[in-house]
């Protein structure tokens, strides 16, 4: 009997938890203490900043506060201004999108590739626009995106290549580390990223005068050689503390450890799905080098299990013991603050220019499929052994031989 319906499920003992710490982190976050340099100027800082660099192949690495704060931060140094389009993926988090936003910009969404879930680079050429003045690729799940494709994209017509690589610590593309492909890449620390401090975020640069604009911004508007009360430009305070610095480096160290065994998991799992008709694991492009698995998105065929909806699917899964988990619940685009008479997104009395793309009537067929049939199992189920790889696979098979049973008890199906 399936555990949905009382019966005893395939797993009782829990996951790796998450995030993953010891005495190294305690000892770490002690020294600062004691420094009494706790904020953003705590030497830590600093050795957070250049490890990270070199962890990542960059010349530049600026801290910020977050995610959030790093991709408004490389908008505004590479002078996104009213009216103003920015392509970026509907099947990502809200922040890739509101930053252009919060930058007077506008985000023009084009639809994503159906196996890597990244940006397809033929649907963001064909949305370019006169007003196009930069492209955001996310890296979704940790899989690089088509970097070969873009930065010929965006040389030829003259755009700014940004890489949102919040997923992607450690990822690499051909050799090269995500993140420095474009103008800059961003990074983010929140508490459930693979590495992570609670909160915080990074920018890495190939670019001198890009680095110096972007901790400019972050440090409002002062110069590294300026005076405490010198201020030259609009920024802001968008400093990491040396609490989170010290964490991070420490994080950092257990990064490739992890991303090995995740890499190890995901390609045992991948092997064993194989005997579940209707569930699949794409494999991943031959020019990834790494991919460090930050989400792991399951294909599910619903005819294979009786017609059963995805959601229910899901939820007989966490009934045997198995995280699973829904994607997103529609693509960004449907978001409230997209929609008209709700909020006017983007628009200020003082940028008149008219909104890029109607998003209510938007409807990009990939990214709708993804949100409707696609199922994630999040990285830190990945941090075991091949036993909990197979009690994954165990729970798909023992929900499909009851998928009738499933589909019946839903009225989902006709009863016999």
């Amino acid at each position: 009997m399936l555990g949905l319906h009382g019966g005893t499920p395939v797993r009782a003992r829990c996951f790796p938890a998450w995030p993953v710490h010891g005495d190294e982190e305690a000892r770490a976050l002690l020294d600062v203490l004691h420094s009494t340099q706790w904020g953003g100027y705590s030497p830590k800082v600093r050795e957070c900043e250049e490890a990270f660099a070199r962890s990542q192949g960059a010349a530049h690495a600026i801290s910020c506060a977050n995610g959030t704060v790093a991709l408004e931060a490389v908008l505004r140094a590479v002078g996104l201004t009213c009216g103003d389009e920015v392509i970026v993926p509907p099947f990502t988090f809200a922040a890739t999108a509101t930053a252009v936003g919060l930058c007077q910009g506008y985000p023009v969404f084009a639809d994503i590739d159906p196996r890597t879930l990244n940006l397809a680079p033929q649907a963001v050429e064909a949305a370019i626009t006169p007003r196009t003045r930069a492209i955001i690729v996310v890296h979704f799940g940790g899989h690089p995106a088509d970097m070969d494709a873009f930065t010929a994209l965006a040389e030829r017509r003259g755009l700014a290549l940004i890489e949102d690589a919040a997923h992607a610590h450690g990822a690499r593309w051909r050799g090269t580390p995500v993140g420095t492909f474009g103008v800059a890449g961003t990074f983010s620390f929140q508490s459930f990223k693979l590495l992570t401090a609670g909160e915080g975020g990074m920018i890495v640069t190939r670019s001198t005068a890009m680095a110096d604009a972007l901790w400019a911004y972050c440090n409002q508007g002062r110069r590294k050689n300026g005076g405490w009360y010198e201020h030259f430009t609009l920024g802001t305070n968008g400093r990491m503390t040396g609490f989170q610095a010290a964490v991070l480096l420490e994080q950092l160290r257990r990064l490739p450890e992890q991303s090995r065994r995740r890499h190890d998991n995901v390609c045992y799992l991948r092997r064993q799905l194989q005997s579940v008709p209707g569930v699949s694991l794409p494999e991943d492009d031959a020019r990834v080098e790494a991919h460090p698995h930050y989400i792991v998105t399951l294909r599910y065929d619903k005819s294979q299990f009786a017609d059963v909806e995805r959601d229910l699917l899901v939820s007989a899964l966490q009934a045997e013991g198995i995280p699973a988990q829904r994607t997103y619940p529609y693509p960004l685009y449907r978001n409230p603050v997209f929609q008209p008479r709700l909020v006017q997104f983007g628009r200020v009395p003082s940028c008149p220019c008219p909104q890029a793309q109607n998003y209510a009537s938007l409807c990009l067929p990939e990214s709708e499929r993804a949100c409707r049939d696609g199922i994630w199992l999040e990285h830190q189920v990945f941090l075991g052994d091949h036993r909990d790889m197979d009690d994954i696979v165990a729970a798909f098979q023992k929900i499909q031989r009851s998928s009738g049973v499933l589909a019946r008890a839903s009225g989902s199906a006709p009863i016999a």
